[in-house]
């Protein structure tokens, strides 16, 4: 499967962006498309789901993957057929951290190739999202 992805500067340490970005009771604060996250089941780690509700008004059943603190963490979200996969990963800097992410949207048939399309139209939401949630933790340190 193909991905698209970049990398986004963080003012504080992996361990503070992780914890932040991981939760999903965090995410309506920097994510643009949420509304709110509901349904929430189980710890912050390998398991828990919970549905985001979109300002679209989708609402997609999520779900961490992968779960490695303070390196790499992962979920996917599901709706009808569709599927999205995010990956992040940190790395420690002099400032603070490197928030790599990487995504994919995917689906059957001929939704594939609409997810490939809409995976590369994500690439600058997802970064002005990540950006937002860099300032509000940078906010926070100071």
């Amino acid at each position: 499967m193909r991905t698209v992805g970049g990398t986004v500067p963080f003012p504080v340490p992996a361990e503070v962006a992780f914890d932040y970005l991981v939760d999903p009771a965090n995410r309506p604060q920097w994510q643009s498309s949420l509304a709110a996250v509901e349904d929430v089941t189980g710890e912050v780690g390998v398991g828990q789901t919970w549905t985001d509700v979109t300002r679209p008004g989708l609402r997609p059943a999520m779900r961490t993957t992968s779960y490695d603190r303070p390196r790499q963490w992962s979920e996917d979200g599901t709706w009808k057929a569709v599927t999205a996969a995010l990956d992040l990963e940190f790395v420690p800097t002099g400032t603070g951290c490197d928030v790599r992410f990487r995504f994919r949207i995917t689906g059957p048939g001929p939704v594939r190739g609409i997810g490939l399309l809409a995976s590369y139209a994500s690439v600058l939401p997802v970064r002005a999202d990540l950006r937002k949630a860099a300032q509000v933790l940078g906010s926070r340190s100071r």
